[in-house]
């Protein structure tokens, strides 16, 4: 921390060099999140995606083919899935950018939505098994075909951005059945003409899926926000703002930035570590999710769930005023973006604060 600024360190981080957010306020300055539209933007291949995976090489001591060239070569071993017969994936996306770009109206639309569902058939194909201990990890995609939701999002979202669209990945704090969690699921979010969203997730069998809350940025207030989608069939035409109740059209909310996305890679290597936070623990498990979360926040202070579970592990390690103040600022944090699940409730509340 120098002068109040998250200095971004490691692989990547010329490209994040222009991604800083403030240090955390205090209990009582304004909570405020700054995110452009270039903060949204990771299209496959380019150098902010880059860092995703070479986070991921960087972190899991394994040698693997490079991501991008197993990728790649695993659209070409399938000729079953070749975007209109190109068996280069790079072509096949180039391709299809240029009739993207070319269409207009409902056949924009309707184009839109089938590349949306061949990258939900090719993920779901080439990457076969889901794994909540490893599949957020590049490295164990190429090495045991493995993903988890915010790495197919996030490989689904930037590749819809690589063909021109406008698209990206926001949290989950409510499914289908409605119930709720703590942001325990990511899923791709596709802007349509005309302002509809369409939420595609790799995690159903079919590609388009009406999730009940989302947790997104609204540009107007400056703030992560948890929403709850209005639907007409798969699309979504509304959100409404959780607890005012207030409606927004769609095209008044973004999806969350890179920089938040990263932050929430560190988070599910700070929850899965060997070891440490989940399931029976360690000093070398705890130290290994403490610096994981630790990495979250420094990416982004403002995404609640790293701020809440370092509490967690803080107090674990022993270290109780240290916890006290994660949970602090993580009930802060979710308050502020109008919902506390059950669990940073319940740490506020035996940390001994009230209302």
């Amino acid at each position: 921390m120098v002068g109040g600024v998250v200095l971004l360190v490691g692989l990547g981080a010329g490209v994040w060099s222009a991604h800083l957010h403030p240090s955390p306020p205090g209990p009582t300055q304004p909570i405020v999140v700054v995110q452009t539209r270039a903060d949204e933007r990771y299209p496959y291949r380019s150098a902010v995606f880059d860092a995703f995976v070479e986070d991921s090489y960087r972190e899991v001591a394994s040698r693997v083919e490079p991501f991008y060239a197993w990728w790649e070569g695993a659209y070409a071993r399938h000729p079953q899935l070749w975007l209109e017969g190109h068996k280069a994936l790079i072509a096949a996306m180039e391709a299809r950018k240029k009739e993207l770009a070319a269409a207009q109206g409902e056949a924009k639309t309707r184009l839109e939505l089938e590349t949306a569902r061949w990258l939900h058939k090719l993920v779901k194909t080439l990457i076969p098994k889901f794994s909540l201990e490893r599949g957020f990890e590049f490295v164990y995609t190429v090495e045991r075909g493995e993903r988890q939701c915010l790495l197919q999002s996030v490989l689904i979202a930037g590749m819809l951005q690589k063909m021109g669209l406008d698209a990206g990945v926001a949290m989950v704090w409510k499914n289908p059945q409605a119930q709720e969690s703590n942001n325990g699921h990511a899923v791709t979010v596709l802007r349509l003409p005309g302002g509809r969203d369409v939420l595609v997730d790799a995690s159903d069998p079919e590609p388009f899926i009406r999730h009940q809350g989302l947790f997104v940025y609204d540009p107007a207030s400056r703030s992560y926000r948890f929403v709850e989608p209005v639907y007409s069939q798969d699309f979504i035409t509304a959100y409404r703002l959780h607890g005012s109740g207030e409606e927004v059209n769609p095209n008044q909310l973004r999806p969350l930035s890179a920089r938040f996305l990263r932050s929430q890679f560190y988070y599910y290597r700070g929850e899965r570590a060997p070891g440490g936070f989940m399931g029976p623990s360690n000093p070398r498990g705890l130290a290994a999710s403490a610096r994981f979360l630790e990495q979250a926040i420094r990416y982004d202070p403002y995404n609640p769930l790293p701020v809440y579970v370092l509490g967690h592990v803080y107090a674990k390690e022993g270290k109780k005023e240290a916890a006290r103040e994660q949970y602090l600022q993580g009930y802060r944090l979710y308050r502020a973006f109008g919902y506390v699940p059950s669990g940073p409730q319940a740490a506020y509340s035996r940390a001994g604060w009230g209302y």
